[in-house]
């Protein structure tokens, strides 16, 4: 099942002009620190916080192991029999395993659930070279992970920078790889492009972090301020914002993280890399605008087997602002079994093709994407988006339930 799996750089011209963008918006940043500094003489970074939250060592989540892998210690919490099947779960940015705090208790029931802290974050090590954290030698520990806890094959859930690690890992290795869910993650080929003006983490973001140290002290400002707009869906006092801010509270904190976009912007798959064959469920909130839904629609165009769902009245975390419904979505997917049936395809040659005429309901994605989907279902989420679905000369309009 090993594919012909190959990435390639961006353009130098590309390279050259995300430089120039970095040294222009780091200027503007110190600008505005002297300014503040002149304006507001007694701020300064947050202190580093060193009262552990007790949702951190609750013992209801799963078991804290560690485990040394190619010279790097991982931490991660574990939970479910290990005779069930795997499930391994990759936070995205700025998070870490207690991201996945609403999935954990469910997916024990029925699966071996493991939440990894990805290297640079959590309790995890947290080397401070950028070199630690290119693609290849992420992908390298990811897989040796996997095989060092026993693990022939597991399905994976990534959201935001989980996910896009998760779609490199299928491209790669997708023999070790049952099922594939992304969550507000379009595929890294589009990921890039997807990013929304209004979203803390964009493009000038990207580019402001590929410079050395001052990132990292922007993000200590006013009172890691920087989690409270990311986090918008937790409370100002809610003690789970207060475990972020614990994980988050040291410039080192921070380096780990952000090495992963000062390399990753600059990788893409190569186009004759194969379709992904796993299947692979998108998922999606409507109110997520950070990321913008023609991507996760053009994502689909990398998948050869796929799902969409898109979960009404939530953002970019919509495991966390709608968990129960999030929950149910991902435990039908992960339940769907090898049907001979899913082969039985209606043709359509257009991406477009796939999402357009079946249905009444039209979904307004900011100003930029229209959709025309099936009738809402009544548990809010967009159904009958195309279901397990072939992307070469046909595809699925069927529901897989």
């Amino acid at each position: 099942m090993k594919g012909n799996f190959r990435t390639e750089s961006i353009s130098l011209c590309d390279k050259l002009w995300m430089v120039i963008r970095s040294i222009g918006v780091g200027l503007w940043v110190i600008c505005k620190y002297f300014f503040k500094k002149v304006c507001y003489p007694n701020s300064a970074l947050s202190a580093p916080l060193n009262k552990q939250p007790a949702c951190l060592v609750d013992a209801t989540f799963g078991h804290h192991k560690y485990v040394k892998i190619q010279h790097t210690k991982f931490h991660y919490v574990e939970a479910g029999q290990h005779n069930l099947p795997v499930v391994l779960l990759l936070h995205g940015f700025p998070d870490f395993w207690i991201g996945w705090r609403y999935q954990l208790p469910i997916l024990s029931t029925h699966f071996h659930v493991i939440a990894l802290d990805l290297k640079g974050f959590g309790d995890s090590e947290k080397p401070l070279w950028r070199r630690s954290y290119k693609l290849k030698r992420i992908l390298q520990e990811l897989k040796a992970f996997i095989k060092t806890l026993g693990i022939s094959e597991c399905s994976i859930i990534g959201h935001d920078l989980g996910g896009l690690l998760g779609w490199f890992l299928v491209h790669d290795s997708p023999e070790l790889v049952d099922k594939f869910i992304a969550v507000s993650c379009p595929h890294p080929n589009v990921y890039w492009k997807t990013l929304t003006p209004q979203y803390i983490f964009n493009s000038n973001w990207v580019d402001f972090v590929q410079l050395p140290y001052l990132p990292e002290m922007d993000a200590l400002l006013d009172d890691l301020k920087i989690l409270t707009v990311s986090h918008k869906h937790l409370y100002q006092k809610d003690d789970y914002l207060e475990a972020y801010k614990y994980s988050f509270s040291r410039m080192e904190d921070w380096t780990g993280p952000m090495n992963y976009y000062r390399n990753l912007p600059y990788i893409r798959v190569c186009k004759s890399t194969d379709q992904i064959k796993v299947k692979t469920l998108l998922v999606q909130g409507d109110k997520n605008h950070n990321i913008n839904l023609e991507g996760v629609i053009r994502s689909t165009e990398y998948c050869e087997k796929f799902l969409l769902r898109v979960i009404e009245g939530t953002g970019h975390f919509p495991h966390q602002e709608n968990p129960d419904l999030f929950n149910r979505e991902i435990l039908k997917f992960l339940q769907i079994q090898n049907n001979p049936k899913l082969s039985d395809k209606v043709p359509s040659k257009t991406i477009m093709g796939r999402f357009i005429g079946a249905g009444s309901s039209i979904v307004r994605y900011g100003n930029s994407v229209l959709v025309n989907v099936q009738n809402k279902t009544k548990n809010g989420v967009l159904a009958n988006i195309p279901s397990i679905g072939r992307n070469k000369e046909d595809c699925s309009i069927s529901n897989p339930d």
